[in-house]
């Protein structure tokens, strides 16, 4: 679920030994579309295309989607009555 992330170790890693890596978690933003109090989607740009997330469990992780679905599904909303 977290695929398109960069990870990166501590500045306090050792060179050459194991570590645990830690992610930035991306910026997710809701559409301008949204009301003030509504639940709804929040979405971000990754490295690797995008990911979406629900704004009311954002706890939950994300769903993330390469270049080519994201545009797809862009081009979908934009053309047609969902």
């Amino acid at each position: 679920m977290m695929s398109g992330l960069e990870f990166r170790k501590s500045s306090y890693s050792a060179q050459g030994q194991e570590c645990v890596e830690v992610a930035h978690v991306p910026d997710f933003h809701k559409s301008s579309h949204s009301g003030q109090d509504q639940n709804c989607v929040e979405a971000t740009a990754l490295p690797t295309g995008a990911a979406l997330r629900d704004s009311k469990h954002p706890e939950l992780g994300h769903l993330a989607f390469p270049p080519t679905e994201w545009d797809a599904f862009l081009t979908t909303v934009r053309t047609s009555d969902l």
